[in-house]
This record gives C-alpha cells, sequence and structure tokens, in this order.
C-alpha cells in the first residue's frame, strides 16, 4: 500500500496512524489529541491537544486566525511537538514495567475503602497470572494488543486500578476487561472515555461488574445512564467530581444498585427525588453539592416517604443546608439510620455543638448513628426529653394540652415539629416547671445539686455535691476516687430520679458530660465499685 506524503511524516514523527482521539500525556499533563498536521509558518509535525485541564492551555484550537480544532475550554488547546508526548504503552507491558519495580507501597482507595499494594519484582511464588488484583494507575495505559495474552497474563484478576491512565473510549477498555471474567471491581478514575454509540455491545465485557468508580472522567448524568447499560449487576457506583447537575430517572439500569455517591456534583436538589425509586438504594453520598433543601412532598409531616424506600446511610456533609426542615424531612425516610451533617450552615450556626447534635437525634428517630458516632441509648433519651422541654412553650402555646383529649397543637406546630406529639407519647408531655427558660451562661444555672449514694456499702453516708452539668463522668469518678479514698478500684456510676420510677441509667462512657445523660437537678448518682 502507498503512504501519502503527509503519512509518512507523521510516521516518522513516531505519530500512530489512529492518532487524533487518543489520550497522550505531556509533561505530566494529560490531553486528547484533536490535530495531527502542519502549523505554518513553521514546519514538522505538531499535535493540536485539548488539555483535561483547561488552565493548561493557550487557546480553543484557532491558531492566527485558523480554525485548526475545536474544544469545550476557550483556554484549553495548545500545540505539542509529538517527541514531546506519549501515546503510552498496552495493558501487558504496563503490568510488567510496574511489577518489576523492587518494592513499592501504594495505597488505593474505591469509595470510603483503601486497599493497600506492595509491588514488587515477580518471582516464582509470585507470578502474574496468580494475581488477584493489579493497581496500574499512572502507567499510561491506552489500551490492549489483539489476541488474548492479557488472559494468559492475568486470568484471575478481581480487582483492577486503571485511574488516570489514557484510555480514550469504552472499546478500548471493553478489550481490556473481556478477558478478565473474574473481575468485580473496577477504578477508572480520571480517564476521559468516549461514550459508545450503543453501549449494550459492550455488557459482556462487565458482566460481573459490582463495584465502579469513575471519579473525575467529565461525564454527566445522561452520559452515565447511557453508559449504564454495559453494568447489569453494579451495586457500587462512585461519581466524584464529574459534571453532574440534573438527575434523571433510570429507567432499566442500575437498579441493582446499593451505593451511589455523587460527592463534589453541583446537582440542583429540586432533581434528587429522580432517583428516589431505586429499589436496593442503602448508601447515598451527596457531599459538597450545593444541598440547601431536601423534600419529600408525597407525605405530609409525619409520614413516610415512599422514596428511597431501603436508604439507611446518608452523607450531607459541606452543604448549604441551614433550616432545620430539612431535618424535618429526613424523619420521612423509612429506614435511615445513619447520617452525617458537619460543616452545614445549620450545624455551624448553633451557639454549642452539642446542642445541634441533641436537636438533630430528636428530629430524626430511626437514628443510630450521627456523624460516625454511634448515638447510644442514654443519649437519645436525653436529647429527646431535652426537646420536649425546649420546645414546651411553643407546644402549649399552639395548642397542646396535658390532656391527651385536649392536645391538639396547629398544623404550623406540627409542621415545625413533626416528631413532638410522639415524642410526647414516648416520654410524657414535660412538666409545667421544665419549661421555664433557663439561662445557660449563668454559672448558678449550670451547677446540678446530687446526692452520691453507695447501695453496695450501708455504712457509708450519702455524699451531697454541686457540680456543673459540663464536667465529664471520668473527672467526676477522679473526685469521688479522692473523696472515697479507694484509689485503684473501678467505679460504676448510674443515676435515677423521681421522675424515673426507679429506674436507672448506666453512665457507662466517661469522655461524656453530665449533661449527655440528661441529669436533672436533685439527681441520685448511684456509685458501685469492684
Amino acid at each position: 500500500m502507498r503512504v501519502k506524503d503527509g503519512e509518512q511524516s507523521t510516521m516518522e514523527e513516531g505519530v500512530p496512524a489512529d492518532a487524533v482521539g487518543r489520550r497522550i500525556v505531556c509533561d505530566g499533563e494529560r490531553a486528547t489529541v484533536r490535530f495531527v498536521g502542519t502549523v505554518p509558518p513553521t514546519k514538522g509535525v505538531w499535535l493540536g491537544v485539548e488539555w483535561d485541564n483547561p488552565d493548561r492551555g493557550k487557546h480553543d484550537g484557532c491558531h492566527e486566525g485558523v480554525r485548526y480544532f475545536t474544544c469545550g475550554h476557550a483556554t484549553g488547546g495548545s500545540f505539542v511537538r509529538p517527541k514531546k508526548a506519549s501515546f503510552g504503552v498496552d495493558y501487558v507491558t504496563a503490568l510488567k514495567l510496574r511489577y518489576e519495580k523492587e518494592r513499592e507501597n501504594l495505597d488505593i482507595t474505591v469509595g470510603n475503602q483503601t486497599v493497600e499494594f506492595l509491588f514488587q519484582k515477580l518471582s516464582n511464588k509470585q507470578r502474574a497470572e496468580n494475581l488477584r488484583e493489579v493497581a496500574l494507575r499512572h502507567c499510561e495505559v491506552w489500551g490492549a494488543t489483539p489476541g488474548d495474552e492479557i488472559k494468559k497474563t492475568t486470568p484471575d484478576v478481581e480487582f483492577l486500578d486503571l485511574s488516570h491512565n489514557l484510555l480514550k473510549s469504552w472499546e478500548a477498555l471493553a478489550a481490556i476487561t473481556e478477558q478478565l471474567e473474574e473481575l468485580t471491581t473496577l477504578h477508572l478514575g480520571y480517564n476521559r472515555l468516549t461514550v459508545p454509540s450503543d453501549p449494550s455491545t459492550l455488557t459482556h465485557a462487565f458482566a460481573n461488574l459490582r463495584v465502579l468508580a469513575l471519579p473525575g472522567c467529565g461525564l454527566t448524568w445522561p452520559e452515565v445512564l447511557q453508559c449504564a447499560r454495559m453494568w447489569p449487576q453494579l451495586d457500587e457506583l462512585y461519581l466524584k467530581d464529574n459534571n453532574i447537575t440534573e438527575l434523571q430517572r433510570p429507567v432499566g439500569v442500575l437498579q441493582s444498585l446499593t451505593c451511589l455517591d455523587f460527592t463534589n456534583n453541583p446537582i440542583a436538589s429540586e432533581t434528587l427525588a429522580e432517583i428516589g425509586a431505586l429499589p436496593g438504594l442503602k448508601t447515598l453520598v451527596l457531599a459538597n453539592t450545593g444541598l440547601s433543601v431536601l423534600e419529600f412532598n408525597d407525605v405530609p409531616p409525619g409520614s413516610k416517604t415512599a422514596m428511597f424506600p431501603a436508604l439507611q446511610k446518608l452523607t450531607l456533609t459541606e452543604n448549604k443546608i441551614s433550616e432545620w426542615r430539612v431535618l424535618n424531612e429526613l424523619e420521612k425516610l423509612a429506614c435511615l439510620e445513619q447520617l452525617s451533617v458537619l460543616r452545614n450552615p445549620l450545624m455551624e450556626g448553633e451557639r454549642n455543638l452539642e446542642t445541634a447534635k441533641q436537636l438533630t437525634i430528636a428530629r430524626v428517630g430511626r437514628l443510630h448513628t450521627l456523624n460516625t458516632s454511634e448515638i447510644l441509648p442514654a443519649e437519645r433519651r436525653g436529647a429527646e426529653r431535652d426537646y420536649l422541654k425546649m420546645f414546651g412553650k411553643q407546644w402549649l402555646e399552639s395548642g397542646g394540652h396535658w390532656d391527651p383529649e385536649k392536645n391538639h397543637p396547629s398544623a404550623a406546630f406540627i409542621t415545625e415539629h413533626p416528631r413532638y406529639l410522639a415524642l410526647v407519647q414516648k416520654h410524657g408531655a414535660p412538666d409545667e416547671g421544665e419549661l421555664v427558660t433557663k439561662k445557660p451562661f449563668a454559672l448558678k444555672n449550670q451547677l446540678l445539686n446530687l446526692m452520691f449514694t453507695f447501695p453496695d456499702d450501708a455504712d457509708r453516708k450519702p455524699i451531697q455535691k454541686k457540680l456543673p452539668c459540663s464536667m465529664e463522668v471520668q473527672k467526676v469518678k477522679g473526685l469521688l476516687h479522692r473523696l472515697l479514698k479507694l484509689p485503684g478500684v473501678d467505679l460504676q456510676l448510674s443515676y435515677t430520679g423521681t421522675r424515673m420510677e426507679g429506674a436507672e441509667v448506666e453512665m457507662e462512657n466517661d469522655l461524656k458530660e453530665l449533661q449527655f445523660y440528661s441529669i436533672e437537678d436533685g439527681d441520685s448518682v448511684l456509685v458501685r465499685w469492684s
């Protein structure tokens, strides 16, 4: 076959015949080739590239009034000489280069889990065909060479990291993964893969895939839904740092998802309902998505929504939530047990972070973990009782009453405090004396008058002490050690009060303050030791 002069020159420059559309790395930055040819008045071949980082470029493909290519950003394009660019290596070559290093530790993160790999020179005991985890990030992998060499080289791979590479399309990736029949976990972060025209033709290459991480791949939600036809068995999908803004309903795809991560995507909150019908979704991460409002309008306050029927864990950290009504909406979720809401204006706006935590616990009844900390039974009991007292006056003023037959607070109050009536049934209505507004910063109002008794030592007389409600349990124990002259013994504390009808509450966490356990003025602390 005769080679044209232009084609011959590019071959001499080391430019592949299929260079346009290929991915390259140049000076540590990745880009997509959009043009190959000459740029007068200079001589020789140039590559017109669109950088992943648009700040790296100088123009949009138009140079000296001539349009050579186009790119999506005004400064996303440049011309580079082929000798400065690397078109990468195939999978097997990268594998050999990576594992021939003497020793290297590498931590790879997929979702919230970190897997540590130790790379070392392959030996008879550690042959490539025995590998189950392969990490080739930053290895400039462009794809697979023809044949079944990958299947022969690494047939048992279950975990594969190809992040930060030079893969240009899902077809190029499928040429690798179709030979890895045991593959269940795939990390493709910071690649730019063009979406296939018919993704269903590539399903066989991802038939057993369960976990897929696609951070920083420049994807929109419609593109994700289009690609999702390739992943029929997917359980977990991580989409951090993409271009996802408005969500559409997944129809016939992603129905097996149990975990979905949208971290660092500017999602329109009103479109969240579009994914509310995913039947098995248990974990949803919406960190730093700009979220300020969350509404489930299919049911009134105090009812359970049909949306997100299996959702157990929700992450809302680093958002713009500033109103408690958002937390009220979360009470509508039927299965929500774990919640993270750190670094929101709602939390930071409270003078006392402990108060914000208690309000959250009281408003969302099924939570057993808040901001990664377990909610102990005593903490929930205390938070709910304090909530009743805090809003007791509003309850009465809105039509609430101690007599159940007359207890009819207004709709406005129920909208603002949808759990209040349920808490009254659970703990009883607060006494009128408990509704007096306390001055939180006056020392006399922070002191608790407590009676310490010793049920296992009848000869010891009770000790009465006034202690600050902010005093930690371990410091109370230290005080008791000095008073009782019992060095070296392990003290166990519990408390009871007139409102508790003889019941005891154990104070099992030494790092918690007295107010954590909702101890009240006049209560008795029972002291035992062993």
